[in-house]
């Protein structure tokens, strides 16, 4: 069993991204606030589904009292498959809007990401969520998890996904020089632009571009500098960049405007 088990991720734009995987510990501590909370969901859709059941049990209706036995059995049918539902769904849903993190994901600070980098996908989290169950089932994910060289149960294998810490960078930690015109474009960013579209692995692709630039030589990272740029103006939905701002410019601005969004 490896404690703080790091992996490397190179990203489809050839950048190099260092990630801390959950552990087990993390991931039991999300799953036991996440069945806690999908537990009370289930109890209130048992509760209508046991006051529906006795109302018909009830009912002076005759075409009810003479379908009753049917109309349960119909009514309990309908109850499982609201139940696989929710189950199913409260994953997906969350895990697609939250970025990769349910309830429970977010109390841990942990987060599922496919396996190159980029945030899940709706598809992945199903996969993760269908498989769930074999998973649990005499804790075999466990044993995948402990046994694994990027701690995968048999769902992330499956659906390519990996489960990470959260990374909590600060303007405190800023190890890379950013330009006073920088600053002043994150500000009208703020105003202009909605940042939080960013993803954190969004974020962590940029950052580590700013943090490595140096070491490039000039035309490569001129070239993905650009690329990076348009990339983010296109999730910004931003038209153009700012005016006479250079591509490094606007990515130090992004970073600070996401920065001073999240603190």
């Amino acid at each position: 069993m490896r404690f703080f088990n790091r992996i490397n991720l190179e990203t489809p734009e050839s950048v190099e991204l260092e990630y801390t995987l959950a552990g087990i510990g993390s991931r039991a501590y999300a799953l036991i606030i996440d069945y806690f909370v999908l537990g009370l969901i289930l109890i209130i859709s048992v509760i209508i589904a046991l006051f529906l059941s006795y109302q018909i049990t009830e009912s002076d209706n005759s075409l009810l009292i003479n379908n009753s036995a049917r109309l349960l059995q119909w009514l309990w049918a309908i109850e499982a498959l609201i139940a696989f539902t929710i189950y199913v769904g409260y994953f997906v849903i969350f895990e697609t809007i939250w970025q990769g993190q349910t309830i429970g994901k977010k109390k841990a600070k942990i987060r599922v990401i496919s396996d190159d980098g980029k945030p899940t996908t709706i598809g992945k989290s199903t996969l993760r969520a269908l498989l769930r169950p074999i998973d649990d089932l005499f804790f075999i994910g466990v044993f995948f998890i402990a046994l694994g060289y990027r701690e995968k149960r048999i769902g992330d294998l499956v659906a390519g996904t990996i489960v990470i810490q959260e990374d909590f960078v600060s303007h405190k930690n800023i190890n890379f020089k950013v330009t006073d015109e920088a600053q002043k474009v994150a500000l009208q960013l703020k105003i202009e632009a909605d940042v939080a579209r960013l993803s954190p692995e969004n974020f962590s692709i940029l950052r580590r571009y700013l943090q490595s630039r140096n070491q490039m030589i000039s035309e490569a990272r001129h070239k993905l500098a650009r690329k990076l740029a348009e990339q983010v103006k296109n999730l910004l939905e931003l038209e153009d960049l700012p005016p006479d701002t250079t591509a490094d410019c606007f990515l130090e601005a992004v970073y600070l405007a996401w920065l001073s969004d999240k603190t």
